[in-house]
């Protein structure tokens, strides 16, 4: 296929950059495009486009927003073999798990184009004469950054729910995976989105994020990403008095109890893990599980791992495609000579498959030490660090012993300890008995260091909107 030319959208114009960045394709390591770096004076005409993007915007009837959305959700379902593939060559996960990423995205758009016209206000009980109407109004434009695992569904994220609340934004996706977004913009441009409602531009993160997050003009920041990225960024917006919505890392305990389905569990826990290499902030990691079934898990993992198959993304065939960049092969190396180091049994996998691409087999590290880097820090790649425990007291204390607390799963068929799990495990989404852990219609987001604001759901526009008193006396 032919990678899409990257421009960046201004003001509903399509524009070039005075440098350009190169984009690789992880299944080859080769350059496939580049994409342009916006300098200070576009910058500048970004911010000012949005602000007046969202003076339209604004005031256009929720009815007719929500029209406009769902027409780009429908262009975007029409072009999903297009975007599907740009994404696999620029990412590398399979084309079949590309294509879900695109239905995803355009649920999401679509549930949040139509949960728009349920930003309802309310009348709080006065006296005779007397009136208090709450009104929830767009907070304004948003400077929104989404990263290279998920370049369909974490700008759907952003530009669902800032257009549905009534906001203009400023998209910055990541210059690794700037294609998809392209596409996804050219859908909205055509869907008859008013200029300056959508921007997307493209170039130096912090030279971007710093200069809009200091413009008057930004009202929000959401960012979806790392800790300290998203940390640094929370610090740049509070000096501005600047709400935040942070979609930080993740690090998924999995507590596998013995009254569980063990062969289910094991499958479903595997495909979990293959799913776009591991490279997911809410990916199944720390598996816990409960001594007496302990090796029955491992042996069903191993069965269910071996016929996967690793390989670029581009073929139908392909459960496992290559890591997104060389930083990840890199990551994995360390972790499992960590591990290993420290007393963990290798049990599959361990090392790179040798190239051109970067490619690491899905690996089980059994036993893991509780000191090894891979059961206290975000993996964010194909590695299963499996560790017995006596009882679900030490799973549920090994699970709440990080400073992440994004996703969590949990395989029981006991409503006395899924109860228990729901009280005592700490994080913002918890999924029993089976691995999904956000849908368009449920919040999405984390507590403590995973960052806070939810995506999704009808919690989902609240970020994006502020809370307005219209009181009136007519006495």
């Amino acid at each position: 296929m032919t990678y899409p030319n990257i421009d960046m959208l201004i003001d509903g114009r399509w524009i070039g950059g005075a440098a350009a960045i190169p984009v690789f394709d992880p299944a080859t390591e080769s350059i496939i495009g580049h994409a342009p770096a916006i300098d200070a004076p576009t910058l500048a005409g970004a911010v000012a486009a949005a602000a007046r993007g969202f003076s339209v915007w604004r005031d256009t009837p929720p009815a007719e927003r929500c029209r406009i959305m769902l027409r780009a959700t429908d262009l975007i379902r029409a072009r999903r073999e297009e975007i599907a593939a740009t994404m696999t060559l620029e990412q590398g996960k399979p084309i079949v798990q590309a294509r879900a990423e695109v239905d995803r995205a355009a649920d999401i758009l679509a549930w949040d184009a139509n949960e728009g016209l349920r930003v309802y206000g309310r009348i709080i009980p006065a006296a005779p004469g007397l009136s208090h109407s709450v009104l929830r109004r767009p907070i304004g434009p948003v400077a929104a950054f989404s990263p290279w695992n998920f370049p369909a569904s974490s700008p759907a994220r952003k530009i669902g729910g800032a257009l549905a609340a009534g906001c203009s934004i400023i998209l910055k996706p990541s210059e690794e995976t700037p294609g998809t977004a392209v596409l996804m913009a050219h859908a909205f441009q055509e869907a008859g989105l008013p200029p300056g409602v959508l921007n997307l531009v493209f170039g130096d993160p912090a030279h971007i994020s710093e200069t809009l997050i200091a413009r008057p003009e930004v009202r929000l920041v959401t960012f979806t990403g790392s800790i300290p990225v998203g940390k640094h960024l929370a610090a740049l917006a509070s000096a501005q008095m600047k709400p935040t919505i942070m979609e930080l890392g993740g690090h998924g305990p999995v507590i596998i109890c013995k009254d569980a389905d063990i062969e289910r569990a094991a499958r479903l826990c595997v495909t979990a893990k293959a799913r776009n290499a591991g490279q997911v902030c809410v990916a199944p990691t720390r598996f816990l599980v409960e001594a007496p079934v302990h090796a029955t898990f491992v042996d069903a993992v191993l069965r269910h791992l071996a016929p996967l198959v690793t390989g670029n993304g581009m073929d139908e065939a392909t459960d496992i495609g290559p890591l997104a960049n060389a930083r990840r092969i890199t990551a994995m190396e360390e972790f499992v000579s960590d591990a290993t180091e420290r007393g963990a049994e290798l049990r599959a996998g361990g090392a790179r498959i040798g190239g051109p691409g970067l490619f690491f087999p899905l690996t089980v590290l059994d036993r893991v030490p509780l000191n090894a880097r891979a059961m206290h820090e975000e993996i964010f790649g194909p590695i299963m660090a499996i560790r017995p425990v006596a009882d679900i007291d030490e799973a549920i204390k090994i699970a709440n012993a990080t400073d992440y607390a994004l996703a969590a799963y949990a395989f029981t068929g006991s409503a006395r300890i899924i109860d228990r799990l729901g009280r005592e495990l700490e994080c913002g989404n918890l999924a029993v008995n089976h691995m999904t852990a956000s849908f368009p219609e449920t919040p999405f987001g984390g507590e403590a260091q995973s960052g806070h604001g939810r995506e999704g759901g009808t919690e989902g526009l609240d970020g994006y909107t502020v809370t307005r008193l219209v009181s009136v006396d007519t006495r």
